[in-house]
Order: structure tokens, then sequence, then C-alpha cells
């Protein structure tokens, strides 16, 4: 029982040390700007494995991604700078969370008018017909027909 309990503590120091030096050299030395950079992180695409933070990823571009951000942030650049600078080099898709934008709405809002248009048109379809029947003849129209004969009828 001790030696499981053991192996369990040694376990989890050792993966503390590991994730304590995953790049120690690359932190900032201050706590707060090293707090916004990870903030930063959080938001930012890895742009290798793409469905990821740079803050998750273990690419190396995510490292090269997480040494800018902290750059940038050491720097004392805000945090919309950051963005706007990684979106000018990387494009929107960089950003985990896109901005509101035009062509975003345009995007986002067309699969919805595509719908509505096609629940329009078949209602528009369901809808009766108020024009009469084709095959209905009038008073008039059935008295003309009655004085026809069965040669003109056709």
């Amino acid at each position: 029982m001790r030696a499981l309990a053991r192996t369990g503590l040694a376990l989890t120091v050792w993966a503390l040390l590991c994730a304590a030096a995953a790049d120690p050299a690359d932190r900032l030395a201050d706590p707060g700007q090293e707090a916004r950079a990870r903030a930063l992180f959080k938001d930012v695409r890895c742009l290798v494995c793409q469905s990821e933070s740079i803050d998750e990823s273990d690419a190396d571009l995510a490292r090269d991604l997480r040494q800018l951000v902290r750059r940038q942030v050491a720097e004392g650049r805000s945090d919309d700078q950051i963005k706007a600078y990684l979106v000018r080099r990387y494009g929107e898709f960089v950003l985990l969370t896109p901005r509101l934008s035009l062509g975003n709405s345009l995007l986002w809002g067309a699969p919805v008018a595509v719908l509505l248009a096609g629940l329009a048109a078949l209602a528009l379809r369901r809808r009766p017909s108020t024009a009469p029947d084709a095959e209905t003849l009038t008073p008039q129209e059935e008295a003309a027909l009655k004085k026809l004969g069965p040669e003109e009828r056709t």
C-alpha cells in the first residue's frame, strides 16, 4: 500500500515538474505580464494543429507564436494591438474567437437566410390557390356549350 502511495506521489511530482519546465526560459519575469500573455494564448489558434490554442499545442510554430506574444506583451502593446498584428500576419483564422465583422456576419447569417427562404417557399407552395378550378364552368359557359353541336365541342 505504501509503495503504491509513493509511486503515485513520485508520478505527481514528476508531472508537475514537467509541466512547470515546459518553457521556463521563455516566461516573462513580471507575473502580471505572464498572466496576460497566457490569457492571450488561449485565444490564438495553433496554425499547425488548427483545433487547439497555442497554449495547448506542442508544435514548434505554437512555441514561436507564444514567444512572439510574450515579446509584444513585454514591449507594452495592448491585447487588441497584439491580436491585430497576428490577424495582419496570419489572417482572421488565427483567432479562436473571430471578431464581429460584416464578412463573419454574412458567413454565419447565410445558412439562416437560406433556411428562412426555403420555409417561405414551402409556405407559398402550400397556400391554397384563389383561382377557380379550370374544370368548373360558369352558367353562361354551360349554356353556350349546350347550344353547340357535338362536332363543334372538340
